[in-house]
């Protein structure tokens, strides 16, 4: 994960509202040190580290371990590089899963935060997650103007989550919904942090549908809670039918796989049932939908499926 990878070093986060300009810029480091409350902010466990993670761990490791690999033998002084190489390694490895623990920690906590302030205003949370180019975005803009078209009582606002660029913010945009954008420079996922503070910018009305378009990525962000309701994973035929058995970690943490541009089946070799072998392999719970945003196939089960969810996080705040 980002922890132990250090995708993430370095990286500030960019929070930007497409329709008025404004940015809000958060530093690199402490990224998750902010919990949102209605019309209020308040800082949590947090602080910028002074030097780098790898070169820290490794100075306190080397510290551990020094003393245990020099001795002396007939006189001469010995040094067993190789042991004292893997023993660093061990040490670093054990403060790594502490860090991580602690960062994975933090983050829940935020989440919490975020799931209760949306859960008061009545909000359905999805956390649409997929590789880059699975079709998210077209998703978005063919679910807006399909709802739009049916006059749906509910509203849908969005979060958008990519490295860098106001792209699809923009075209979200264009649907006449309203959207805020989170650059996360080199991260590779979105967090509660972030999404906390993208919802005091983009405050979302009472019974509104909540879409966050995760960064494109199958690893990290099945790991990171934003407090949604669901995650989403959406797997398009063009990638192999085989990722849930590549990815296993993001199809077990989704309630619903989208397998989508189902319009292209006739000119790829894709096995449909094998794929969806493989997601209830890995999750036996997990429900599918097949889709395209191209030609409407199996959009209205989706908007069911919407409607199901929002339905759901009624009955939960009644009981």
């Amino acid at each position: 994960m980002c922890t132990t990878c250090g995708c993430s070093k370095g990286a500030g986060t960019v929070i930007t509202d497409p329709e008025t300009g404004e940015r809000i810029e958060t530093p690199a480091e402490g990224e998750s040190g902010a919990v949102r409350e209605p019309g209020s902010w308040r800082q949590v466990a947090g602080g910028a580290a002074g030097v780098s993670v790898a070169a820290h761990l490794h100075a306190r490791a080397h510290r551990h371990v020094h003393a245990a690999h020099v001795h002396a033998h007939d006189g001469h002084v010995h040094r067993h590089e190789n042991e004292h190489e893997a023993a660093i390694a061990a040490a670093i490895h054990g403060t790594t899963i502490t860090l991580e623990q602690d960062v994975l920690a933090k983050n829940q906590l935020l989440a919490e935060h975020n799931r209760g302030w949306l859960a008061s205003r009545h909000i359905t949370a999805l956390n649409l997650v997929s590789s880059p180019g699975a079709g998210k975005t077209t998703l978005l803009e063919r679910t807006i103007r399909d709802l739009q078209d049916l006059q749906s009582v509910r509203t849908i606002q969005v979060i958008e989550g990519d490295q860098a660029t106001l792209n699809d913010a923009e075209r979200i945009r264009a649907t006449g919904c309203r959207v805020v954008q989170i650059n996360t420079g080199t991260g590779c996922h979105l967090d509660a942090g972030m999404v906390s503070r993208a919802l005091a910018q983009l405050d979302p009305p009472s019974h509104a549908w909540l879409m966050i378009e995760n960064v494109g990525n199958l690893v990290c962000p099945a790991l990171f809670d934003l407090g949604e309701q669901a995650k989403v994973v959406i797997l398009s035929v063009t990638e192999g039918e085989d990722k849930p058995l590549k990815y296993p970690h993001m199809f077990r943490a989704s309630r619903l796989m989208l397998l989508s541009k189902i319009d292209l089946l006739p000119h790829l070799r894709f096995d449909v049932a094998r794929c969806i072998a493989y997601a209830r392999q890995v999750n036996p719970s997990i429900e599918v939908l097949q889709v395209s945003a191209q030609t409407g196939e199996g959009m209205k089960a989706w908007y069911a499926w919407l409607e199901a969810a929002a339905m759901a996080e009624a009955g939960e705040m009644v009981r």
